[in-house]
């Protein structure tokens, strides 16, 4: 490998020769292997350096945590009540990729008109993940250097971004809603963000765990009654308890019980799962009731 200026320099790679590249970045250590890829109408080569880092011991600020919900309006919540979200796509974006999609289905197979489309249509897309990659590496960096200890929902997010139009002799119900929910998932980056959280935590020493998703949009995080009226609707949250009436944001209550779930210490006017405080009477997790 040679630099040939500030820019540009050039890798010998086998079967391939030398060959030209731009340099985005410093390399930072030395080179172990280079993965070459294409995207698009682009070409990237990826170099695997070793940096001689090595995962912290403890975290900066240990005794931190915090808890994350993933949602459809926002991308994530903290417990500590911040909202990270952004728009991937522009208006402008869409209605062009609607336009380019209505010219590909017109378009006759294997003609150069349709390959031209198709190239039009994964520029726009190729965008929208960049922009996707670079809003999860960036909330993630965030989080980890602010928190010892992140805890996320165990979401089995294939599975609930699957389709449901089902087959002939078995047709699925709610398809249109069901794929208008599968876009806005997949739209969010769920799991490219717990990608980035994992690998950013490499380097600040800090645990991400996974705990089970069960009841956290609908449980009480000041008393821990659950119950489906809880969640009154996508944003507002009020507890039917009698005595409680515990208000908050719906996404923000969801992510102060993930944090409970993670391990943190509860309060106590209301505890969770195996942590919960002997000076008040066991409550069931189904029901949320104190069993008689």
């Amino acid at each position: 490998m040679e630099r040939l200026g500030r820019k540009w320099g050039r890798v010998k790679l086998p079967k391939l020769g030398w060959v030209r590249l731009r340099w985005s970045r410093p390399l930072g250590g030395e080179v172990r292997s280079a993965t070459v890829s294409r995207k698009g109408a682009h070409w990237f080569v990826s170099f695997l350096v070793d940096d001689q880092a090595v995962m912290p011991e403890r975290h900066a600020m240990p005794g931190t945590i915090v808890g994350i919900d993933r949602g459809v309006k926002s991308a994530a919540v903290t417990s500590d009540g911040e909202f990270h979200d952004r728009q991937f796509i522009t208006a402008g974006e869409s209605a062009r990729y609607r336009r380019l999609q209505q010219r590909l289905a017109r378009s006759r197979r294997a003609s150069a008109n349709r390959r031209k489309t198709i190239t039009a249509l994964n520029a726009i897309m190729g965008g929208v993940a960049d922009r996707r990659g670079d809003f999860c590496a960036q909330t993630a960096l965030r989080i980890v250097a602010k928190n010892a200890l992140v805890v996320l929902e165990d979401l089995r997010i294939t599975n609930m971004s699957a389709s449901a139009s089902g087959t002939l002799q078995a047709p699925g119900t709610r398809v249109a809603q069901k794929r208008g929910l599968n876009r806005a998932i997949l739209d969010k980056g769920w799991h490219r963000l717990e990608l980035a959280l994992t690998g950013a935590a490499r380097y600040t020493g800090t645990t991400v765990v996974k705990v089970h998703p069960a009841y956290t949009s609908q449980r009480c995080s000041a008393r821990g009654f659950v119950s489906e009226g809880n969640r009154e609707s996508q944003a507002a949250f009020r507890c039917k308890a009698a005595g409680c009436g515990y208000t908050a944001h719906a996404d923000v209550n969801a992510a102060i019980n993930i944090k409970h779930a993670g391990g943190q210490p509860v309060s106590a006017c209301g505890d969770l799962a195996a942590r919960r405080s002997v000076k008040q009477e066991p409550v069931s997790r189904a029901t949320g009731r104190t069993p008689s």
